[in-house]
């Protein structure tokens, strides 16, 4: 067994989570309660938005934000609608737009920054299309800007999956704050951890009281007494089990809050960490003349979530390349999905495909991510970079 290794993730917890969880364990309750409340508080305080609602995952966030839209009282997405979306991410960004009987419309990449490429957009378009589903790919934002520019003009809704990229802003505003819902991960490899959970962040009083609802079975119990979703009774014998919307329970415990809350304090120095590592990573790639390392759409405003890489030579190449980083004991994974639309499970989907996905086929099938972490890693980076730049140098170019 070799003693380096170069892990996809690692821990972000030290001695304050379990301590906190400790504290959930002497109060005797663990399912949803003040910790979840407070951290939700503290959450939409540090990312500058009004309202925060945490789950059990970043999936369920995605889910409960399509939901909420589904049930607004005024222009609320509607079976048959159209939701533009890249055709690089995560399942979970698909799914729930599938699940409320709305069509996917997929666009190409931008091949440099693995985000949509928003000369896409109006080729999508459509007298159906209702929203744009974006998300921020391993840390890096998308253009929103001119994609901001663009659903303002066609009168859409943003939605911004945001679960890979927490803590990154686009001129002083935080990414997932841009449209009227964000949604955020908090899985174990992500920016901060609660084990599960997720989080969805908006601005718009109605649809945070809908997610209130409809992440609790849909019932009333954790609705305001003012809401803008109906009148409470008087008598909370009533209110207990008085249900309004078909919801589901997607509540997260009390212990996540409560490491959640520690979490928290701790993002900024993840986010220090993971920026200086992301330098000395891409000094050490410079070297690589085979390899070309995501581009930050925006100098600076990525969170990096990873390192995501693709080789300037085609397919064969990739093949003997992830093999000698597991040799050396280097992790590492596809670029999120690759291609989603090479995924057995499109034809399950209600879809259009615009265009031709080159760029998406090409980080399919040249690309990777390699880990980055919440602490300083310049031994290992450098010790990573020495082995990448060794390995091109014996190379052979071929054409792409």
């Amino acid at each position: 067994m070799k003693s380096f290794h170069y892990p996809l993730c690692i821990d972000t917890w030290s001695e304050e989570e379990p301590l906190a969880i400790q504290k959930v364990i002497q109060r005797g309750r663990y399912t949803m309660g003040d910790y979840v409340k407070e951290f939700e508080i503290a959450f939409s305080n540090y990312f500058g938005s009004r309202y925060a609602v945490m789950v059990n995952s970043g999936s369920s966030a995605n889910l409960l934000a399509i939901a909420a839209l589904s049930y607004k009282s005024e222009n609320p997405l509607e079976p048959g609608d159209e939701v533009i979306v890249p055709s690089l991410s995560w399942a979970t960004t698909y799914y729930p737009v599938h699940q409320y009987g709305l069509k996917l419309v997929f666009v190409d990449i931008d091949r440099e920054t693995f985000n949509l490429d928003p000369a896409n957009l109006e080729l999508a378009f459509s007298p159906k299309t209702k929203a744009v589903f974006l998300p921020h790919i391993l840390g890096n934002p998308a253009n929103i800007p001119t994609i901001q520019l663009f659903c303002k003009k066609h009168h859409l809704y943003l939605i911004e999956d945001n679960c890979e990229s927490m803590g990154s802003k686009i001129e002083n505003k935080y990414v997932g704050t841009f449209g009227i819902c964000g949604t955020f991960s908090l899985f174990f490899s992500h920016h901060i951890s609660t084990m599960e959970g997720g989080v969805i962040v908006t601005d718009d009083e109605e649809v945070y009281h809908l997610l209130l609802s409809l992440r609790s079975h849909g019932w009333t119990r954790h609705l305001p007494e003012n809401n803008k979703l109906c009148k409470k009774n008087k008598n909370g014998f009533y209110e207990n089990f008085r249900f309004i919307l078909p919801g589901y329970n997607l509540r997260p415990l009390e212990i996540s809050g409560a490491v959640g809350i520690e979490q928290l304090k701790k993002l900024d120095s993840f986010l220090h960490a993971r920026r200086s590592n992301a330098a000395l990573f891409r000094e050490k790639i410079l070297n690589c003349e085979g390899l070309q390392l995501q581009k930050e759409s925006f100098e600076g405003s990525s969170a990096w979530f990873g390192f995501g890489l693709f080789l300037k030579n085609r397919k064969p190449d990739r093949e003997n390349f992830i093999n000698f980083l597991l040799e050396n004991n280097i992790d590492c994974r596809p670029i999120v999905s690759g291609n989603f639309l090479r995924s057995e499970v499109l034809p399950y989907l209600q879809h259009r495909i615009v265009g031709a996905h080159l760029n998406s086929d090409y980080l399919h099938e040249s690309g990777l991510f390699i880990g980055n972490h919440h602490i300083q890693m310049q031994t290992e980076i450098e010790k990573l970079g020495d082995l990448m730049s060794n390995y091109f140098r014996t190379k052979t170019p071929c054409v792409a």
